[in-house]
């Protein structure tokens, strides 16, 4: 096998609490996580050597900043694998928009690599790798919704009953023309200490009572204290998803640091007047995926 063809998910935040800052800068959150079936697409083909990536974007960067050629090396150097790859990036997920795409790209070079170097490696040394490139790189080595915590490398798995909630439910994923930093976005919660964080006790609370509860709708449980610095800044956001609950009785809410947002619907709920009222806020230029929780 010299080639493959692989998916690499986007993901959204049902719930992300930010619960402080570290001493070596990073935050401390508790997110519950979930990939969806939309994505990128990657192809991995071995060479003699060398790393080289394509794109069919012409905006992404494909140089040594790239994740996808930063994960290439280190598995190359983790692995002891003496060969290279040509990989060419599919992209689909919108970039500065909080749903993961570069971290999954990193995830999906490495399990490519991985499966054509005949699996030198073990799913604990994926992970470490994965920890290394990128604070939610570990997530996408699951494949199902899970419960990060510490900067986001700390990857537990939910319990069956709470998957079972969340795989295949619909998912409305929309984005607006901007992005937002996530570098801005954290200074943000930064100047606003403490009072930006949620405290950990009270993030793990709410994270047990969804767990214990008997229906355990995830709409009930949807949660973000990154909106509150986005909004301020990015008034479309929380105009729109005042829009949405209001007329349609959805939850949207914003993912990760943004300027993605999604909305759970409600199994053969009509999606056409829900977009139609986004691009109405929006523009047509606003980018829409409808999909499900993998």
């Amino acid at each position: 096998m010299n080639r493959l063809v692989l998916q690499s998910p986007a993901k959204i935040n049902l719930f992300l609490a930010i619960t402080g800052r570290r001493a070596d800068g990073f935050h401390d959150l508790v997110s519950v996580v979930a990939p969806v079936d939309f994505g990128d697409t990657l192809e991995v083909e071995a060479t003699a050597g060398g790393f080289s990536l394509a794109c069919d974007h012409p905006a992404l960067e494909v140089d040594e900043t790239n994740l996808v050629l930063r994960a290439a090396r280190a598995f190359a150097a983790a692995s002891g694998w003496e060969r290279g790859a040509r990989l060419f990036l599919k992209k689909r997920i919108p970039m500065g928009a909080g749903l993961g795409g570069g971290s999954s790209n990193a995830v999906a070079t490495l399990r490519g690599l991985n499966t054509l170097a005949g699996h030198p490696l073990s799913s604990v040394q994926m992970t470490e790798i994965a920890a290394q490139l990128g604070s939610d790189c570990a997530l996408f080595l699951r494949g199902a919704p899970v419960v990060m915590r510490g900067r986001g490398e700390l990857i537990e798995a939910l319990p069956d009953t709470a998957v079972s909630r969340l795989s295949g439910r619909r998912v409305l994923i929309f984005k607006p023309s901007f992005s937002i930093s996530t570098v801005w976005a954290y200074r943000r919660m930064a100047a606003e200490a403490p009072k930006a964080y949620l405290p950990p006790e009270l993030a793990e609370a709410r994270l047990a009572d969804w767990l214990a509860s008997a229906s355990g709708k995830a709409e009930g449980f949807l949660f973000n204290n990154m909106e509150k610095p986005a909004f301020a800044k990015y008034v479309a956001l929380p105009v729109l998803l005042e829009v949405l609950q209001t007329e349609f009785g959805l939850a949207p809410r914003m993912s990760g640091s943004g300027s993605a947002c999604f909305a759970l619907l409600p199994e053969g709920a009509e999606e056409g007047p829900i977009k139609r009222r986004i691009r109405e806020y929006w523009g047509e230029e606003a980018f829409l995926a409808e999909t499900r929780i993998s």
